[in-house]
């Protein structure tokens, strides 16, 4: 879910007692709308990130960020800096339970003069903005996303200009005005489904609070409006009223939703949820580390997404290109299949050719090519203006010539298998990234391999620190490890692994390499099939059943000369069909 304006009330509630006094000792700006304040206070610096992504808009006290920051400050960094470094946060406050965030800072200007500038962050889906204010005279300073006249006429934010608030939505805010009357007067104005008369009437309210109000009073969250009764009205209001309390109180629980099944975070709150009575619930001591936690696996997916977009792009086209080249080279191949009846036709002219005549357009004789009946005749046509001999020369040019396509065909049909094979692999290793390296890895390869090309003010590709593969133990407590790029796979198959250790690899299908650091003689087939499950998850075949797995010794793995990254050949294979299981692949995971 976004961020909603109570969860943002109670992350300003844990603000306040960390960082207020606090002394701004650093700023960076690792993303183009993604800011980091590193703040000292009471003898300990925290970190707040500040993100006015369009899609995971965000800020909360961090532990784990990690990003490198750009080689050049980007302006607005830089006006940050000038503005904000080495000065002291006074105040830190939310307008109504709107998504917005005032941090107020003191800091000296170039005379040496106390000034205060207010940081204004909008939580706003696509419209969120990082916004430096002047305080005394209202006029912004700068934004990380400007905004001219001609993309906002409500809304112009852009330096020099007099900061306006973001017009509200005009809800009713239930922490400061929250009464029986009112409440039921406001759920019945429209007839609409219940849960969205909530949070469509009271401000900070989102659809997953609303919801859980409706479960809690244990009425259809779907329920029309126009068909509640006053009893269900006042159950729904105590229910909403003793949430209301705890969070003024500042009686916070924070938790995350998970389906671990498939592994994934499905909510997050600053309440309890119990309307997942069948998923897990995972609590925190903050609701910064639970929006943290929540939300950095999200941002990442979504960030690599957006870098390896060009890459994908440029895959799939010349993916589809390839698939309908090799779709036309098949054609052409099932054409040639003609050359054995030019042949035949050319054999029978030749040994009945005391009966053909210059202006015969055909001729019937015995096929004795027809092993079935001895009695079999042919028809041949003929042209009339050719010799006998030229038409028996026509027919076998005819043959010659699909006989020379036809080995023609079958080295390109060869080689197009291949490269579509390599391409997809590439593409499954894209999908299957978890960091930049790891997509930079990609970018390289591609160079290399003369995919990507290099823009003229580079001179050459920059060497990129080799990534780890993924590593995972079996239930017999035996390493496994997979490949999840070319690279990595022909480091795995040539580098990390052992002649004894088993290799595996599914059939005929675009996936990772996967190497088992056991020998054939030792190894259990509970650990064979855990590993036959890891190269199958990790392939083409993933979404796939009876997926088939080869596995043999490493020893029998060879990789030929001038052959693509990650492009191997292998024999003394045994085959096993095994299912995909994302539940079994996040068990084993080292």
């Amino acid at each position: 879910m976004a961020l909603d304006g109570l969860t943002i009330y109670g992350i300003i509630c844990e603000l306040n007692t960390t960082l207020k006094g606090g002394k701004i000792d650093k700023i960076t700006q690792p993303e183009k709308d993604e800011v980091l304040l590193a703040i000292r206070n009471e003898g300990k610096t925290y970190k707040l990130l500040i993100s006015a992504s369009s899609s995971n808009p965000r800020i909360y006290l961090t532990e784990s960020y990690k990003k490198e920051n750009p080689l050049k400050a980007p302006m607005f960094l830089m006006i940050l800096r000038k503005y904000l470094q080495g000065g002291r946060i006074i105040s830190i406050s939310q307008e109504g339970l709107e998504r917005v965030i005032n941090i107020d800072i003191e800091a000296l200007d170039d005379l040496k003069t106390p000034k205060l500038r207010t940081l204004s962050i909008e939580i706003m889906g696509r419209h969120s903005n990082i916004i430096l204010v002047d305080k005394e005279s209202n006029k912004i300073l700068d934004s990380i996303k400007r905004i001219p006249i001609t993309v906002s006429s409500v809304r112009e934010v852009l330096p020099g200009k007099e900061y306006k608030f973001a017009p509200s939505q005009n809800k009713i805010n239930p922490l400061s005005n929250l009464s029986l009357s009112e409440f039921k007067s406001k759920l019945t104005e429209k007839d609409s489904p219940l849960y969205k008369a909530i949070y469509n009437s009271y401000d900070g309210i989102s659809p997953l609070i609303a919801k859980e109000i409706c479960y809690r009073s244990s009425i259809d969250l779907d329920l029309s409006t126009n068909l509640i009764s006053d009893i269900s009205l006042e159950r729904i209001f105590n229910s909403f009223e003793r949430i209301i309390n705890q969070i003024k109180n500042e009686i916070f629980h924070p938790c995350i939703v998970i389906d671990k099944r498939l592994d994934k975070y499905i909510d997050f709150s600053l309440i309890k949820l119990t309307m997942y009575e069948f998923l897990s619930i995972e609590n925190y001591e903050s609701i910064s580390l639970a929006t943290e936690t929540f939300y950095s696996s999200k941002d990442r997916n979504e960030r690599l997404s957006q870098k390896s977009m060009s890459m994908r792009k440029l895959l799939q086209t010349k993916i589809e290109r390839l698939e309908n080249k090799l779709g036309k080279q098949l054609q052409e191949m099932n054409d040639t299949d003609k050359m054995e009846e030019y042949k035949k036709q050319a054999d029978l002219l030749t040994a009945n050719i005391y009966m053909l005549q210059k202006g015969m357009d055909e001729i019937t004789v015995s096929d004795y090519y027809n092993q079935e009946d001895s009695s079999a005749e042919i028809t041949i046509k003929l042209d009339v203006n050719k010799t006998p001999s030229e038409n028996i020369q026509s027919l076998y040019k005819k043959y010659n010539k699909l006989k020379t396509r036809k080995s023609e065909l079958s080295s390109q049909i060869s080689s197009a298998k291949e490269e579509l094979m390599y391409l997809q692999n590439v593409m499954l290793s894209i999908e299957s990234s978890e960091s930049l390296n790891e997509l930079e890895e990609i970018r390289t390869e591609l160079y290399s391999e003369g995919y990507l090309k290099l823009k003229t003010s580079s001179k050459k590709v920059k060497a990129i620190e080799a990534s780890a593969p993924m590593q995972f133990i079996s239930s017999d407590n035996i390493t496994i490890l997979v490949g999840k790029n070319n690279k990595q796979n022909d480091e795995l198959t040539t580098k990390l692994s052992s002649p004894d250790d088993i290799w595996l690899h599914t059939k005929d299908i675009p996936g990772s390499h996967v190497i088992i650091k056991a020998t054939l003689d030792i190894v259990t087939n509970q650990t064979l099939e855990e590993a036959a499950e890891l190269a199958a998850y990790f392939s083409k075949a993933r979404m796939s059943s009876k997926v088939a797995v080869d596995y043999t010794a490493r020893k029998n793995v060879k990789k030929p000369s001038g052959a693509k990254p990650g492009m191997v050949i292998y024999d003394n294979q045994t085959t096993v069909f095994v299912n995909p299981d994302e539940e079994k692949v996040v068990k084993l995971r080292a």
